[in-house]
């Protein structure tokens, strides 16, 4: 059996017809750059997470440069994250000359354990950023309180999980900005790079469209350093015709995911989601012992996986700087030798799902 790992092309070939004629009229009115299209998925997806102002941008890592930038955030400063997570999470924080302090994750959810957070806090940190990874919240109650306490933003890294909730509300609306990501491959994903940035904040709303088009509050008339950030009308176009369909594919993925943890059972440690949220699974990631192995039995089988994350951020190369060592994050080295994402997309059929199953219970 061939799997496909996110199922891009099946799923552009069930929108197909929507998605040419929207960009199509983008190619026939030839305004590529914040063309009405933007205004109109912004609109929509305000509306799909109920906050009060959804920003598009370039790419998920230059909305969480822009969340930063909207915040100030300055040289010699402090950002508290996760060392578990993709780099631009800690990378748009070094970009900005600021200090990322790692703080470890939870075994369970692999999201940052805010058990400890303060300890991390110093006079210098200004944000915390923690991210919903895989497509789960982080726990949002207890950063919020943290953050209150201390006088501290923060900054929701959410390009995973577009569409989850916590309590009921959407993780876009939690923290005092949030940031997703349009990447192909992500649950909500275009056809190129792309973002987008939320917040409740009319200030915070206007700064960030200012910085993404170079600071301007008028046509060459600059108020801030900004930019080039904009999001492209040709990617909104297809963003349109896919939004429509997205709730729908969020409780397919949820299928999807049920039946993994419903026929592996005990024979692997799968990942848990918390009883206060959902996820959208961008991925199903479990922990394996003997994770090489296993990735060749199952690409052997046609089984594709990937590993989200090799090598947590606090002991990668370009933060050697930083003088972190081995052992500062157990819990997410530990994790990130284990780790073993298996296929998962909106589109995959219950035979494939229980196959993938089958093969990896007759390796273990």
């Amino acid at each position: 059996m061939k799997i496909d790992f996110a199922n891009l092309q099946y799923q552009y070939q069930v929108y197909k017809v929507d998605i040419d004629v929207n960009v199509q009229s983008v190619l026939d009115k030839s305004n590529y750059i914040l063309g009405e299209e933007v205004n109109k998925l912004e609109n929509q997806l305000a509306e799909f997470v109920q906050v009060k102002h959804a920003l598009t941008c370039s790419s998920g890592t230059d909305a969480l440069l822009l969340a930063m930038m909207a915040f100030n955030i300055q040289p010699g400063d402090e950002v508290i994250t996760t060392p578990f997570s993709f780099i631009a999470t800690a990378e748009t924080i070094a970009f900005l000359q600021a200090i990322p302090v790692f703080v470890d994750i939870e075994e369970d959810t692999f999201n940052i354990d805010p058990h400890k957070i303060e300890a991390a806090i110093t006079k210098k940190t200004k944000a915390i950023i923690p991210v919903s990874l895989y497509g789960q919240p982080a726990d949002m109650d207890e950063i919020e309180g943290i953050a209150k306490k201390h006088n501290l933003k923060i900054i929701v890294d959410g390009a995973q999980s577009f569409g989850s909730t916590y309590k009921g509300v959407t993780d876009s609306c939690k923290g005092d900005i949030a940031t997703t990501s349009f990447f192909p491959a992500k649950p909500l994903g275009c056809y190129g790079d792309g973002g987008a940035v939320f917040t409740n904040n009319d200030r915070y709303a206007e700064k960030i469209k200012m910085m993404r088009a170079h600071g301007q509050n008028e046509r060459y008339r600059h108020k801030y350093i900004g930019m080039g950030g904009r999001f492209d009308t040709i990617q909104a176009a297809v963003l349109l015709a896919k939004l429509p369909h997205y709730k729908n594919e969020i409780k397919n993925r949820e299928c999807v995911a049920g039946l993994y943890t419903q026929s592996l059972g005990d024979a692997v440690n799968v990942p848990k989601v918390k009883l206060d949220r959902t996820s959208v699974w961008a991925q199903y990631t479990l922990r394996v012992n003997c994770r090489d192995q296993l990735q060749n039995k199952l690409r052997e089988s046609g089984v594709p996986t990937a590993v989200h994350y090799p090598m947590p951020l606090h002991l990668q190369e370009c933060f050697r700087y930083l003088d972190c060592e081995e052992g500062q994050c157990p819990v997410a080295e530990k994790a990130s030798k284990e780790v073993l994402s298996l296929p998962m997309n909106a589109f995959q059929n219950e035979e494939v799902t229980q196959y993938v199953c089958d093969q990896l219970i007759d390796f273990l």
